[in-house]
């Protein structure tokens, strides 16, 4: 495998469980040192397919009881899971009417909310509809909103305390299944034998015989598919994204106590906000189409540092919509690279090389999905390697904690772009 991020190491976890000899190359020098160390961990279940739902909901449960998804406690601290609830306020582009069937089919509880409800459940919230969003430099941002917002409120969603510390549970738990880690170690070449992948070179010269790859290296998945020789029969394409998230106080009356506020979802404005312990806020981005999107040609060109510019425009936006939120001079947070689909949706499949996997295009909306990935891959690889034809029957994976039924064809090289995606990392 290459890629110890919290989606390789997960599928590492799986992979060493389902009997496979494991042994994962790392660039870096640890689990979760690449894009899952931006990640603002969120826990969520909007998505516009139904397997993106049915996913996200089996994985919650699996973060509410880790110790027993890991099968031990990990000396290193836990990852902990927060339930706060999720805000996901109306907006044209992902309307509640497409989602909430989707919840209703996976049993997943909601409220809807009109203005004023939503006003009174969340102290200091502006109600206002800015849609589009707007540039700070545009007049139009300032304007006062002649419409207002209602939500959908889903009250298992929260988020993940640590998500770096998230990925070296799951590496731990890969190590005690029997999984090997090899850090600080870059992938130079993949071999072919027969037809077959059949393992990899390292820079420093080393060669790792083995008759299945998994590709999980994120940002510099593509790069990997490069030299795997893979991809001409993908219809959907991953490119590395730099984004930003920055770190505020939380506004007075956001959380109570020990009791934090919820996540917020605003595509209206273009932000997502989620509290933190001690009484602050992350405020991310949603792509919206009047900022100037960071695509990279070389994840390693990447600036890693937050930036005043990108820091004024996201926080000036939450600030819009959190009334009591200030917006300090200079920017806190942590910048990181995205390894984005096409449609904001991953591919969690096979390739035309034989023994050639990928999971891939997962990052900004699929760390929490991260337990259930890796048992996705774990059922992919086991039925190809012993003959199952999935491109033709895609297998389906049963949540053990649901029930539910997740057709991985959702998740194919060859789908058809999701026309229903959001085209934002909400997917």
């Amino acid at each position: 495998m290459v890629g110890a991020g919290v989606i390789g190491s997960s599928t590492a976890l799986e992979l060493a469980r389902a009997g496979f000899n494991v042994v994962v190359v790392d660039r870096l020098g640890g689990p979760g040192q690449g894009s899952t160390s931006a990640s603002s961990a969120v826990v969520r279940f909007n998505y516009s397919t139904f397997a993106g739902v049915a996913a996200a909901w089996e994985a919650k449960h699996c973060w509410e009881t880790w110790d027993e998804y890991l099968g031990a406690v990990d000396r290193a601290g836990m990852a902990r899971f927060h339930r706060t609830g999720m805000v996901f306020l109306d907006v044209d582009v992902a309307p509640k009417e497409r989602v909430m069937p989707l919840f209703d089919r996976a049993g997943i509880p909601y409220e809807v909310w009109g203005p004023a409800t939503l006003a009174t459940r969340l102290a200091g919230i502006d109600t206002g509809r800015y849609w589009p969003p707007k540039r700070l430099d545009d007049e139009a941002f300032w304007a006062e909103p002649t419409e207002q917002l209602g939500a959908l409120w889903t009250p298992d969603a929260g988020f993940v305390d640590d998500p770096l510390l998230a990925a070296v549970n799951l590496a731990n738990a890969a190590r005690q299944a029997g999984a090997q880690f090899l850090f600080k170690r870059q992938v130079t070449a993949v071999r072919r034998s027969g037809g077959r992948v059949a393992g990899v070179e390292l820079a420093d010269g080393e060669r790792i015989d083995a008759p299945i790859v998994v590709n999980v290296a994120g940002p510099w998945s593509s790069a990997l598919n490069r030299l795997a020789g893979v991809g001409d029969d993908f219809t959907i394409t991953v490119r590395p994204m730099r984004q930003e998230v920055h770190f505020v106080a939380a506004p007075a009356g956001y959380s109570e106590g020990n009791r934090l506020g919820p996540v917020i979802a605003d595509l209206d404005l273009g932000t997502y906000l989620r509290g933190a312990p001690g009484n602050g806020l992350y405020v991310g981005g949603t792509e919206p189409a009047c900022d100037l999107m960071q695509w990279l040609d070389d994840p390693d060109e990447a600036n890693p540092h937050p930036t005043g510019a990108v820091f004024e425009a996201q926080v000036t936006r939450a600030a819009r919509r959190l009334t009591d939120l200030g917006v300090p001079t200079a920017p806190r947070g942590t910048a990181g690279v995205y390894d984005v689909a096409d449609d904001w949706t991953p591919i969690y499949d096979r390739t035309a090389l034989d023994g050639f996997y990928v999971a891939i295009g997962t990052s900004g909306n699929q760390f929490k999905n991260a337990p259930v990935a890796g048992r996705f891959l774990a059922a992919i690889i086991t039925a190809v390697e012993n003959g199952h034809d999935h491109d033709t029957r895609p297998v389906r994976y049963r949540g053990e904690h649901t029930g539910l039924t997740v057709d991985l064809a959702a998740f194919s090289r060859r789908r058809p772009v999701n026309a229903d995606s959001s085209g934002t990392v909400m997917g």
